[in-house]
């Protein structure tokens, strides 16, 4: 039996192609180089992962490797009776810069 991938060639063009057609969600399962890739090429809308209460060594980083910064919104997330987190976030925009501490109008009243 011959595997092929699902998309050949300019994998980026591809995906974009797809998108812009007619029909259901795109969905990526246990292809960690994919995702970096469509991250990297901003081609994520959401994000849905599974974080076990698990160490098994060092692991894949899923945010390695040229993400574009973005803001993610989290729009669900839930324990599992096994302790696993599931979460979902979708695309909130370009990130913004500012303060990230208490401002006070009055410095002499910290």
């Amino acid at each position: 039996m011959v595997h092929r991938p699902l998309l050949d060639g300019d994998v980026p063009a591809a995906v974009r192609a797809l998108k812009a057609a007619d029909g259901g969600e795109l969905q990526v399962h246990g292809s960690i180089g994919l995702v970096q890739t469509l991250l990297a090429e901003d081609l994520v809308d959401e994000l849905r992962t599974v974080v076990f209460p698990v160490v098994l060594g060092r692991g894949k980083r899923l945010f390695e490797g040229g993400a574009a910064p973005r803001t993610w919104r989290t729009v669900s997330s839930e324990v599992t009776t096994t302790g696993a987190v599931m979460s979902a976030h979708r695309r909130d925009g370009e990130v913004a810069t500012g303060a990230f501490g208490l401002e006070y109008e009055d410095a002499s009243s910290v």
